[in-house]
C-alpha cells in the first residue's frame, strides 16, 4: 500500500490525506462564508493553477481563461454559504469553472465567415459626433450613479457593471425579486433625471 507523507515526517495512506485534504477545503469554504479574506488566499492559491489549467483547454484563450478564474472565485467568495459539501469542493470548483467557461464560449463563439457574407453586413460604425455624444452621455450616467441611494446604486451596479439578473441580484442583496424591479425602476428613473439636468 502507497504511503503519503505528511508534516512531522509521519505517514499515512492515501485515503487519509484525501480526507484530510477534503475537510481543511470544507473549513476553508466555511472561513469564506464567514468573511475570511485569509482562507480565500488560500483556497485560491490551492486551487488557482488547476482550475486555470481546466478553463484554458475549455475556452482555449488564456485572456478568457485568466479573466474566467477571477469570475469563479468572485462566485466562491459571494456564494461559499451556500455551499452544501454534497460533493468535495474541488469538484464545485471545477463545476463553477464549467459553467462559466461554457456560457462564454456560447457568448463569444465566433462565426467563420466567407468574402460574400461579410459583404453583406451592414457598417454599423459610428461616426466620430455619435462615438462624441455616447462617451458624453456614458460619462453623466458615471457621474450621476453616485448621487442615487445606496439601494438604488447597489442594484443598477449589479445590472449593468457586473450582469447580474434580478434573481442574482436578489439572492446577492438578500431581497426578493419583486423589490429588485422596484429599485431598478425608481433608480433608472432617477438616472434620467440626473443625466438631463447635466
Amino acid at each position: 500500500m502507497a504511503t503519503v507523507c505528511i508534516r512531522g515526517g509521519a505517514a499515512a495512506s492515501p485515503e487519509w490525506a484525501a480526507a484530510r485534504e477534503s475537510s481543511s477545503d470544507k473549513a476553508l469554504i466555511r472561513r469564506i462564508a464567514a468573511g475570511d479574506q485569509s482562507a480565500m488566499r488560500a483556497l485560491f492559491a490551492r486551487y488557482r493553477v488547476a482550475l486555470y489549467r481546466w478553463l484554458l483547454r475549455l475556452v482555449d484563450d488564456e485572456t478568457l481563461a485568466e479573466d474566467l478564474l477571477s469570475e469563479v472565485f468572485l462566485d466562491v467568495w459571494r456564494h461559499a454559504a451556500s455551499f452544501e459539501a454534497r460533493s468535495s469542493v474541488s469538484t464545485w470548483l471545477l463545476a463553477i469553472a464549467r459553467c462559466k467557461a461554457l456560457s462564454a464560449r456560447r457568448r463569444w463563439t465566433d462565426a467563420e465567415l466567407d468574402e460574400a457574407t461579410v459583404s453583406t453586413v451592414p457598417d454599423t460604425v459610428d461616426d466620430p459626433e455619435v462615438i462624441l455624444q455616447k462617451k458624453n452621455r456614458a460619462e453623466a450616467l458615471r457621474q450621476s450613479l453616485p448621487r442615487l441611494s445606496p439601494e438604488h446604486r447597489e442594484v443598477i451596479d449589479l445590472a449593468y457593471y457586473h450582469g447580474k439578473s434580478v434573481k442574482e441580484i436578489a439572492e446577492i442583496v438578500g431581497i426578493n425579486e419583486a423589490t429588485v424591479k422596484t429599485r431598478m425602476f425608481y433608480a433608472r428613473r432617477k438616472l434620467a433625471e440626473l443625466v438631463e439636468t447635466k
